[in-house]
């Protein structure tokens, strides 16, 4: 009888497959993993206790350092719980701006993943042409608020700056040529037999698993739980526009490329109205005073970003400053399923897995 001796394997904490600092630490018995255990924190800032000694809008860069492949979302999680606190009604030409820059910033967080992760899995091609989709977008959020990747664009009341002259057009522009995009993509990767192999019945955990384990976003909806913030609850002006909510059966890695490629072409679909019904002139900022202050309370508001439910608790005491902050965020809450993923698994499959999460560890720590 052949008998192995089990081993140690570290993963990281500098390692090109965890998409940043993150450490997994690996027991194996032969080729087959035998237990996992995750180690986070290398990247916490402690963002909920520096917001406590930070005005409202002092705390809204921060935010853009959580999830930093999609900032937009995250600013609207704090301007939101604050603008529900104080009752504030918010003008349509912003609320219209809010989703169009979210949408685009959920396509290129989703691209970054599909590059990435496909780079992942040994092909270079896709990488390449998913970041320079991903570029046009990053030059429309130049254009819009002068920055690529932190963008400090939303404000208790609406948006820091109103798009420029032929900015929505420009936008509109990429529309279609992004639905060619998501074609070429398709022809690329999604008939591709040998990443079906790599995917398919690869990871994959069921609707109650995922449910115990507080998964959300596409981790959530692979399983078939047809479960999406826009929807479901909806927030700003969602409720006006028309798309589906795409959803998986078995939660392997296939099921939530397909789910994930999907939402592209959905983000596309919502730009497009809101593109259409766009006002064409209106304020962007609603009547707030100079030193923002939060009525005394308490709220709880979540949205849907690209990785899941992002959620921003807010207890206020009337000042400028919060008295307490807390994030839910979807990144910390889906890796905990990691290990059970991970275990009785060939070691080859452990990149693939990770990847499927799709992970932003300045999000896992905070």
């Amino acid at each position: 009888m052949l008998r192995t001796e089990e081993m140690l394997l570290n993963v990281g904490p500098q390692h090109p497959s965890t998409h940043g600092v993150f450490r997994l630490l690996v027991k194996i018995d032969g080729e087959t993993i035998t237990e996992a255990d995750p180690v986070v924190g290398y990247l916490h800032r402690g963002t909920e206790k520096l917001a406590e000694d930070l005005t409202y809008t002092q705390i809204i860069p921060y935010t853009d350092r959580m999830d930093y492949l999609s900032a937009m979302t995250n600013n609207y999680a704090i301007v939101h719980a604050a603008e529900t606190l104080m009752e504030v009604e918010i003008p349509e030409r912003a609320e219209f701006l809010r989703v169009i820059v979210m949408e685009l910033n959920r396509i290129a967080s989703h691209l970054v993943w599909f590059g990435t992760y496909l780079l992942d899995l040994g092909a270079m091609s896709p990488f390449l042409y998913a970041f320079k989709g991903r570029e046009e977008i990053l030059e429309l959020f130049n254009e819009l608020c002068g920055a690529r990747i932190t963008y400090n664009y939303m404000r208790v009341g609406g948006v820091k700056w109103d798009a420029p002259p032929g900015w929505i057009e420009k936008v509109d522009v990429f529309i279609k040529e992004m639905k060619n995009k998501v074609k070429e993509y398709d022809n690329l990767v999604t008939g591709n037999e040998i990443f079906i192999s790599r995917t398919k019945g690869v990871g994959g955990y069921s609707q109650e698993d995922a449910i115990h384990y507080g998964l959300s976003g596409v981790n959530l909806r692979a399983t078939g739980v047809r479960w999406d913030l826009r929807k479901d609850r909806p927030y700003s002006i969602y409720d006006r526009f028309d798309f589906e909510v795409p959803v998986g059966k078995s939660g392997d890695l296939l099921d939530k490329y397909d789910c994930r490629m999907e939402e592209i072409r959905q983000s596309l679909r919502i730009l497009q109205q809101a593109v259409e019904q766009f006002p064409s002139e209106g304020p962007v900022m609603a009547k707030v005073g100079r030193v923002i202050r939060v009525p005394e309370g308490e709220a709880y508001t979540q949205l849907e970003s690209p990785r899941g439910e992002l959620g921003c608790y807010l207890v206020s005491r009337g000042k400028d400053k919060p008295y307490r902050l807390k994030f839910r965020r979807p990144s910390f809450n889906n890796l905990q399923i990691l290990p059970k993923l991970l275990k009785g698994e060939n070691i080859s499959n452990l990149v693939a897995i990770l990847g499927g999460i799709d992970i932003v560890l300045g999000e896992v720590d905070a």
